[in-house]
């Protein structure tokens, strides 16, 4: 799976389909690139907001999103409603997809372009590796695009 976004409502899609892989003993492989590398970055992973500015699947007027407070507001909300159903919050997700087998990669060229290396990068990460090196490691499997 290829992970590119690092808000708190797309960072969850990518780990809840690993999840279930790993469930049904798929050998799963999750790829942080752009965006996506908020939720591997150690300084970041905890602080992952939800905006409903410019997200017409939140059903809320759209010029409430653009006031002061209404991020803070929304994640806290979606923060509560995640784990009123039993699902753990990112740092612990990405513990239980490895410690089922799972394998989290980081994308070279974007730790490149934000300056960070692998002390900068959740534990569990087993390396930053180029695009390439991960089409190679998965070759043949069905690839996500989140």
């Amino acid at each position: 799976m290829i992970c590119s976004k690092g808000n708190l409502d797309m960072a969850y899609p990518g780990l809840v389909l690993a999840n279930a892989a790993l469930g049904e003993g798929v050998e799963t492989h999750l790829f942080f690139t752009f965006w996506g590398f908020d939720m591997i970055t150690k300084s970041r992973m905890t602080q992952l907001k939800f905006t409903p500015l410019g997200n017409t699947a939140t059903h809320l007027p759209q010029g409430l999103g653009g006031l002061p407070g209404v991020t803070a507001l929304a994640t806290h909300t979606m923060k509560r409603q995640i784990a009123e159903v039993g699902v753990p919050e990112v740092p612990e997700f990405l513990k239980q997809i490895v410690d089922s087998g799972g394998h989290l990669w980081a994308c070279r060229m974007s730790a490149d372009m934000m300056h960070l290396d692998e002390s900068d990068l959740y534990d569990s990460v087993e390396g930053i590796i180029s695009a390439a090196d991960f089409v190679e490691k998965t070759e043949g499997a069905q690839l996500l695009f989140i």
